[in-house]
């Protein structure tokens, strides 16, 4: 593999800006400083662009297998890098769900195959496989988790307190979960079904999947975590409220217990049901204005730990619809980097702080080996953002199978132009440059 020598970057990296090269062999990062030299190299002149750590997006539904009419591990894996996200963990909510370390497997294999980015696969836990999700390998297996999955009509974990003592009880991997109350959640609905005499507005999707609900279900969650200390991470915060059950310390490093933030409930809020309708239906639901603004603040105070997409394609056809046919989750890989980019340039996170919750403290929360990074010996997966290259979102720029994305029409400010993975140059320009794969993840064995 030929050396690449990035010339004119501004890192950021570990909580600072500033202008360096950086050298690329071997997959890795050779060397980072000023006025780096190599005459075997092949020289890209970054021109003062930003230069990342790739982002590291720990729940993505990729659809495969099962589901490919939505989307698949090529052509979403493809829209990741297009993206600036350079690793991927995919949730088990596939057909068939993710169950048994054989089909886990299968996951694995398919993706050594198709996956643009680097990749890992969450294990599923229901009732019926517990024996079975509590032996996989956490140096080769992200964590396990309910998110998709469903035991008698209820997502299992937050739900079912048995349940989860069991779980946690004996779990030595990293635990992920959805957190809402069912019973919350169907009281809502009951009383505006009838309320609005069976046709529910979508804009009621926030009254009914409320902050109560979110709330109740941590809460419980927690106050079992508690007793047992287990790794617990909790997906998809919504609420101002619920992220105040949360601490900023210990260090990210320490903490047994995190939480994430998700770029819609950033990015949008209830009012904009009326333009987008079906279209932001997601589970959580998308909540107030003063939530969003919350989850900011929560964000910056180290309460929430990490921001993800939680990319979940669903044909254009079964996003629209009355409420109940109208199907929850909606592609946003492509377009999450961007979309923080345009929140930093209205003041609302600082560069260094979407580094930090997109990369540097994924990769502490899950272990990860050698990623996450700029540092020299690291793998080489970076990413160079034009900070000021404003451009529109349009339906024909969109790399999801799916073909339509909610932030279309959305005006932003910062584009992608390079996606390094493992030192290969994938995407350049808006064009693809190379079919390399990315690698399965591998992560520090810690209990």
């Amino acid at each position: 593999m030929k050396k690449i020598l990035l010339v004119n970057a501004k890192i950021v990296n570990e909580g600072t800006s500033f202008a360096s090269d950086v050298l690329i062999h071997q997959g890795r990062i050779e060397k980072i400083g000023p006025h780096i030299t190599s005459s075997n190299a092949d020289i890209i002149d970054l021109n003062g662009n930003y230069l990342l750590p790739g982002m590291i997006d720990d729940q993505v539904h990729f659809r495969d297998p099962g589901l490919t009419y939505k989307g698949d591990i090529s052509s979403e894996s493809k829209a990741a890098i297009a993206g600036g996200v350079t690793s991927i963990m995919d949730m088990p909510n596939t057909v068939p769900n993710t169950l048994s370390r054989e089909l886990l497997e299968q996951k694995y294999q398919s993706a050594a195959l198709h996956s643009s980015a680097n990749y890992s696969f969450f294990m599923g836990v229901t009732a019926a496989n517990l024996e079975e999700a509590l032996r996989v390998d956490n140096e080769t297996v992200c964590g396990i988790t309910d998110d998709g999955l469903y035991f008698n009509g209820q997502e299992i974990l937050a739900n079912n307190p048995e349940y989860l003592e069991k779980l946690f009880s004996r779990a030595e991997t990293l635990v992920a979960l959805h957190s809402e109350d069912e019973s919350i959640i169907h009281r809502n609905y009951q009383h505006y079904f009838h309320e609005k005499e069976g046709k529910i507005p979508l804009s009621y999707h926030a009254k009914i999947r409320n902050a109560e609900a979110c709330v109740t279900a941590t809460k419980r969650v927690l106050a079992i975590q508690s007793k047992y200390h287990n790794r617990l991470h909790f997906f998809h915060i919504s609420t101002g409220a619920e992220a105040q059950l949360f601490s900023a310390s210990p260090s990210i490093r320490e903490k047994r217990v995190t939480a994430e933030a998700c770029i819609h409930h950033l990015w949008f809020n209830e009012s904009d049901y009326e333009k987008r309708g079906g279209y932001i239906k997601w589970n959580p639901s998308i909540k107030s204005e003063e939530d969003r603004r919350q989850l900011i603040e929560a964000l910056k105070e180290g309460r929430l730990d990490i921001i993800a997409s939680d990319h979940a394609p669903h044909s254009k056809e079964e996003k629209i619809g009355t409420y109940d046919e109208v199907k929850s989750g909606a592609p946003v890989v492509q377009h999450t980097l961007p979309l923080l980019f345009k929140l930093a340039s209205r003041g609302e996170l600082s560069v260094e702080q979407i580094v930090e919750k997109t990369s540097h403290h994924v990769a502490e929360i899950y272990r990860l080996k050698e990623r996450g990074y700029i540092r020299e010996g690291y793998f080489a997966d970076l990413v160079e953002v034009a900070p000021h290259s404003p451009f529109e979102v349009t339906e024909n720029s969109l790399l999801y199978k799916c073909g339509w994305a909610p932030v279309v029409g959305e005006k932003l400010s910062a584009k992608v132009k390079r996606t390094f993975v493992n030192g290969n140059l994938l995407y350049q320009d808006g064009e693809f440059v190379s079919d390399e794969k990315g690698a399965r993840l591998l992560f520090e064995k810690i209990r």
